[in-house]
Parts: C-alpha cells; sequence; structure tokens
C-alpha cells in the first residue's frame, strides 16, 4: 500500500519578519526545501553551500517563490568559512534569527572495509560543521537573547542499519549534541531543537546509497513511500517559528516508521 503525497501547502507567513540562514541548501535536498518554503512563510533568506555553481542555481529557483535569496559559499570545516557565513549573514540580513543546519554528509562503507579518511570526511561534516555553525551562531544570538536553531538530525541516531556506522555516529552525536547547547542557549531564550527524518527522496541520496536498499527502506514506512524534502521542510519550519516557542532540546522524528 501506498498513501498518495498530500497536496503541498499554502504558505502562511509563519515566519514573517524572521531572518533564516540554510547550510546546504543547492541541489534538490532537505536545504533547498527548506530555503523554499521559509521564503513561502515570508522569511527572508540566506543560504550557503559548497558548491559554487549549484548555489547560484539554486538562488535562481528560489527567486520564483517571491525573492531570491543572498548566498554565500562556506565550507563548513573550515573555521574561517563557518565565521565569514555568520558575518556576512548579520551584514545581509542584520540579524539571524534562524540557523538551520543542514551540511551533512553520508555514504555506505562497511566497518571493516571503511578508511579513516571516510569516517572522519563524515564526522567533520555532519557533526563538526553542526558544533562550528552552532557556536559562531550562538555568539550573536545569545547576547541578542533571541533565536533559533533547527539541525538536521536522522532517525539512524537510533536505529541501526547496515554500512551507516560512521553517519549513525554522527547523527546521533547531532541530537545530542542538540539536547546539551539547548540547556546552555535557554537562560537566554534561544531555542535549539532537531529533527531526525527516516527517508526523504532526494536526487543525490540515490546516488550514495546501494542498488535496492531504497526500494527496501521505503517498503517499512507506515505509508509505503518516502517523504518528500517539503515534508520534512514542514517540520523544521514549525520548529523555527514562535509556534514551537516552549519547545527546546527536541528531537522530532519526521518518519512513518516506529524505532
Amino acid at each position: 500500500m501506498t498513501v498518495a503525497v498530500p497536496p503541498y501547502p499554502p504558505g502562511r507567513d509563519i515566519l514573517a519578519g524572521k531572518t533564516v540562514l540554510v547550510t546546504a541548501a543547492a541541489g534538490t535536498g532537505i536545504g533547498f526545501a527548506t530555503a523554499k518554503r521559509c521564503l513561502e512563510e515570508g522569511a527572508t533568506v540566506m543560504i550557503s553551500d559548497i558548491h559554487e555553481r549549484r548555489l547560484g542555481e539554486a538562488a535562481d529557483a528560489l527567486a520564483k517563490a517571491g525573492r531570491r535569496p543572498a548566498t554565500r559559499l562556506c565550507n563548513v570545516t573550515k573555521e574561517d568559512d563557518v565565521q565569514a557565513l555568520v558575518d556576512a549573514a548579520v551584514a545581509e540580513l542584520g540579524h539571524i534569527d534562524v540557523l538551520v543546519n543542514n551540511a551533512g554528509l553520508g555514504g555506505y562503507a562497511r566497518l571493516v572495509d571503511m578508511t579513516d579518511a571516510q569516517w572522519q570526511s563524515v564526522l567533520d561534516v555532519t557533526l563538526n560543521g553542526t558544533f562550528r555553525m552552532t557556536r559562531a551562531a550562538l555568539r550573536h544570538m545569545l547576547p541578542r537573547g533571541a533565536g533559533a536553531v533547527v539541525n538536521n538530525a536522522s532517525v539512524l541516531a537510533w536505529r541501526a542499519q547496515e554500512g551507516q556506522a560512521h553517519y549513525a555516529a554522527a547523527k546521533a552525536g547531532v541530537t545530542a549534541f542538540t539536547r546539551c547547547v539547548a540547556m546552555e542557549a535557554a537562560e537566554s531564550g534561544v531555542r535549539v531543537n532537531a529533527v531526525a527524518p527516516s527517508i526523504a527522496m532526494h536526487e543525490f541520496l540515490a546516488k550514495v546509497t546501494p542498488p535496492g536498499l531504497l526500494d527496501s527502506l521505503t517498503q517499512r514506512e507506515a505509508f509505503g513511500r518516502a517523504a518528500e524534502t517539503w515534508e520534512v521542510a514542514n517540520v523544521i519550519v514549525f520548529l523555527a517559528s514562535d509556534y514551537a516557542s516552549y519547545m527546546t532540546g527536541e528531537v522530532v522524528s519526521v518518519s512513518s516508521q516506529h524505532p
């Protein structure tokens, strides 16, 4: 059984007046969908990515949502890039109300075949990149006494899956990081939450996943289909909005499958 994808929801201005910075927003994944939904919900947006051409193409496509976002190249594994991105966002947007940490790196490798470089690259982008971006953003948000950070984790933080030891470890780190940093930021009125998608289909995911695995994972979902990237983005928008004002340190599973 496959349940049909619901209609794409119209914007309701729940982020009206807010400024949003989204990392890894080029391409067809959750980052792009999040930037699009934020624009449709009334936010002023800046997007970043490591790929210059794709970043420009994403900005052009997002312009069709009503307003072209500001852009900045950034490699989240480099502290200088991270600081320059946050500085540029503050200069361009005036301040940062919301940071969406979407940058992550996956791949498939059985542990006995995994190299140190594979392990380190996934951890450095996915976990350390989230740390670097959050640290830089909080240095701006805490003195203002306002702001929200939404991290992109994964249900693999608590679900076992073959060939995903590096990715699962990184995402588990993101969930624990989210909870701890939320406690530190709460006294300043800054919220830190995360989403944990199960499977959201997009072009890049198919390229890094062994043949047949996506079909197998999809069949386990209650709806019999993968999530649309915008369905994950909707939850990110909610956590970024004032509707989630009493939520911090939470990891919201965006999934139709129980652990």
